[in-house]
């Protein structure tokens, strides 16, 4: 299996994940030209993926997916609820329907050799998902968006060999920062974003002797960067099992630029 960033933040976020046989896309939260160039960079072309795996509807997680829709008849998976929302998203442009395959929470599907867990997770959107792909006995993650956790959470996280999760604000730099009132309380809610943190004690949480990789993603552009949010999210696993902490690697996403790709 192998995953790669192609570009995680606040401005647009979308995910490579794949094996020899199947190729998703996680979100297409930025333009088509700039898929394809991540891509690229890898060795692959949008033509060549099986499916976009959609979280929700936020538009920095569908700004891409008319175009790769219209361009390439790409297969998109999203809950019904975040399948209308994209529906009526007029800046899309028009997407043909037959496309779209309806997915719920924590029922298991499968493309090719990759199986594939949607879960819940709280956000403000209509019914976002994050994902746990499976391949044999290889696991790897996205899971971003997310308000809070909970035990659900922490148990759909267990046994991962490569993890990208969300570590999107530094609260101190939100609460100083120019954004108004109303967007701050709507990130630091539990339908918001993780902190650096929260993302750190989650990780804690779920981390184990054989985890390969864990990637930081959905950085926030205005209120975090990436130096501060690998150090918050080490030290917070530092003070659960420092043993841990100085065997698995912690890598940031970058906000525009793809990815190394992880391979396991």
């Amino acid at each position: 299996m192998r995953l790669c960033s192609i570009a995680s933040g606040s401005s647009g976020n979308c995910i490579y994940v794949g094996t020899d046989h199947c190729n998703l896309l996680v979100d297409a939260g930025i333009s088509g030209k700039r898929i394809e160039a991540g891509l690229n960079k890898i060795g692959l072309k949008t033509s060549e993926m099986q499916g976009i795996l959609v979280t929700h509807e936020h538009s920095d997680h569908i700004s891409g997916l008319g175009v790769l829709a219209r361009k390439y008849g790409i297969p998109i998976y999203a809950t019904k609820e975040t399948i209308s929302e994209i529906l009526s998203t007029t800046s899309l442009g028009k997407v043909d329907e037959s496309l779209f395959c309806s997915i719920e929470p924590d029922m298991e599907f499968q493309l090719k050799d990759v199986n594939i867990k949607p879960f819940s997770i709280s956000h403000d959107a209509a019914n976002p998902v994050a994902y746990v792909m499976e391949e044999g006995n290889k696991r790897m993650a996205v899971a971003t968006d997310m308000g809070k956790y909970d035990e659900y959470i922490i148990d759909k996280l267990q046994n991962l060999d490569v993890l990208l999760l969300e570590a999107n604000h530094d609260v101190n730099m939100l609460q100083v920062g120019k954004y108004p009132y109303p967007l701050k309380r709507r990130i630091l809610s539990d339908r918001g974003h993780l902190s650096n943190e929260a993302s750190g004690q989650l990780l804690s949480k779920v981390m184990h002797e054989r985890m390969k990789c864990v990637m930081l993603g959905h950085l926030s552009k205005e209120n975090n960067y990436a130096e501060l949010a690998y150090e918050t999210v080490r030290l917070e696993v530092l003070q659960a099992n420092k043993e841990l902490a100085d065997q698995i690697p912690i890598y940031v996403a970058d906000r525009s630029e793809a990815s190394a790709p992880v391979c396991i």
